[in-house]
C-alpha cells in the first residue's frame, strides 16, 4: 500500500472520529459549531478525494447528515431556532460536489448532484420550518448552482487548453512536414537536374569524346554519392535522437548547409554546364540557422531552374550582408521563362514559403533585358544574442 493511499485511509477514518465527536461529544452546542467542526473536518478528506472523490462525497454526505440529524434528534430540539446553523457542514458537500463536476465524467457529475441535491432538500425540508425553511432551501440551491457552475467552467477551460494543445501539435506537424517537403525538394530536384544533364551530354559524347563522357559519368557518381549521404542524412534526423549520443558513440550528424557552402554548390552546378560567378558583400558573419539555411536553398533552387531551363551557360549570384537584412540575387541571361510556368514546378513556392517564414520578401521573374532574376531579401536578427549555426 502507498504512502498516499494510506494518508487517504488515516484521512477518512480520522473524520468519521472527528463527526462522532461532534455529534456524541457535543450534543448542546449550537447548530453554528457543529456546522463549523464538520466544515472544518472535511478537511481531513483531502487524500481520499484526490484518490477516489465520489467516495469523499459519500462521507462528507454521511458526515454532514449525521451532524443534522444526530444533535437534534437526541436534545429533542427544532432546528428552526438555534440548530439552523448546523446546514453549514453541507457547504463541503457542495466543494466535494463542484471537484467531481470539475474533474468527472459528465455521467458522475450528473448522479453525485442529483443526490446531493435529493439529500440536501429531504434535510432541510425536514428539520427547517417555517421561515428558516425558505431561508436554507434558497442558501442550498445557490450554493449547489454555484459550485457547479465553477466547476463546469474549469471543466471547459481545462477541455479548450487541451483541445489547444492538440491543435498545436497538428500545426507542428503540418508544419515539420511542409519543411520535409521543402528539404527533400530542394535537395533532390538540383542533384537529380545535374544529373540528367551530364548523362545528357555522356551519352553524346561518349563515342565521340570519351574523355568528356568520362567527366560526366564523374560527376553524376560525385553528384548521387552526396544526394545519398544528404537523404540518409535526413532520415537520419526524422528518427529519435538517441540521448546518451556520445555515450553509445554515434557520430553526430552534419550539420545543414549554408551559405559557406555555395562554392561546393557552385563547382557542382558548373560541372552541370553553367558556370556560376558568387559575388559576397558587406560585412561576411556567421547567420541564425533558419536564416542561412534558407538563403542557401533559395540559391540551389535557383541554380537548379538555371541549369534545366535558362539554356544559359552562366549566370550571378550575390550576397550582401547588410546590417538589418540579408540580400540574395541570381541573375541568369537565358530565356527568362515566366514565374508561373509549368517548368518551374514547386520551386518558386517553395522559395516563397521559405522566405514567408522568415517574414522576408521575394521576387522572381522574367527580366526586362532577358533572362531571370531571383532576389529575396531575409531580415536580420540584432546582434546580440543571435543563435549561429555551429560549423
Amino acid at each position: 500500500m502507498t504512502r498516499t493511499k494510506v494518508v487517504a485511509w488515516v484521512g477518512g477514518v480520522l473524520y468519521v472520529v472527528a463527526v462522532g465527536l461532534l455529534v456524541e461529544g457535543a450534543p448542546r452546542a449550537s447548530g453554528t459549531v457543529h456546522g463549523i467542526g464538520a466544515l472544518l473536518a472535511a478537511s481531513l478528506l483531502v487524500g481520499v478525494l484526490r484518490r477516489g472523490p465520489v467516495l469523499a462525497l459519500a462521507l462528507v454526505l454521511f458526515g454532514s447528515t449525521a451532524v443534522v440529524v444526530g444533535p437534534a434528534s437526541s436534545a429533542g430540539v427544532d432546528l428552526s431556532g438555534s440548530y439552523q446553523g448546523q446546514f453549514l457542514s453541507y457547504l463541503a458537500v457542495d466543494l466535494v460536489l463542484g471537484f467531481i463536476v470539475a474533474t468527472r465524467a459528465r455521467r458522475v457529475s450528473t448522479v453525485a448532484a442529483a443526490t446531493s441535491l435529493v439529500f440536501q432538500l429531504l434535510l432541510v425540508g425536514g428539520f427547517a420550518h417555517g421561515d428558516s425553511l425558505i431561508v436554507n432551501l434558497v442558501i442550498a440551491l445557490l450554493a449547489m448552482a454555484a459550485v457547479c457552475t465553477v466547476g463546469l467552467l474549469s471543466r471547459e477551460r481545462r477541455e479548450h487548453a487541451v483541445a489547444l494543445r492538440a491543435q498545436e501539435v497538428a500545426e507542428a506537424v503540418v508544419a515539420e512536414r511542409l519543411r520535409i517537403a521543402r528539404e527533400l525538394h530542394d535537395m533532390v530536384a538540383h542533384s537529380i537536374g545535374i544529373i540528367a544533364i551530364q548523362a545528357g551530354v555522356g551519352s553524346r559524347v561518349i563515342r565521340s569524346r570519351p574523355a568528356e563522357a568520362h567527366e560526366a559519368l564523374r560527376a553524376i557518381e560525385a553528384t548521387s554519392r552526396e544526394t545519398l549521404s544528404s537523404l540518409r542524412r535526413t532520415l537520419v534526423a526524422l528518427r529519435q535522437a538517441d540521448p546518451d549520443e556520445e555515450v553509445s558513440g554515434r557520430a553526430p550528424l552534419t550539420p545543414s548547409p549554408g551559405l559557406a557552402d555555395l562554392e561546393r554548390l557552385a563547382a557542382a552546378t558548373a560541372d552541370a554546364g553553367v558556370r556560376v560567378n558568387v559575388r559576397c558583400g558587406g560585412e561576411q558573419r556567421p547567420l541564425p540557422a533558419d536564416i542561412d539555411l534558407s538563403a542557401y536553398r533559395i540559391v540551389q533552387e535557383a541554380l537548379t531552374n538555371v541549369v534545366r531551363h535558362a539554356g544559359t551557360g552562366h549566370c550571378r549570384v550575390a550576397i550582401e550582408y547588410g546590417d538589418e537584412e540579408l540580400s540574395v540575387e541570381i541573375v541568369d541571361d537565358g530565356r527568362g521563362a515566366t514565374e508561373d510556368g509549368p517548368a518551374h514546378g514547386f520551386g518558386i513556392v517553395g522559395m516563397r514559403e521559405r522566405v514567408a517564414l522568415l517574414h522576408g520578401r521575394l521576387s522572381a521573374g522574367p527580366r526586362p533585358e532577358g533572362g531571370f532574376r531571383v532576389a529575396a531579401r531575409l531580415p536580420l536578427p540584432d546582434p546580440a544574442g543571435v543563435p549561429v549555426q555551429a560549423r
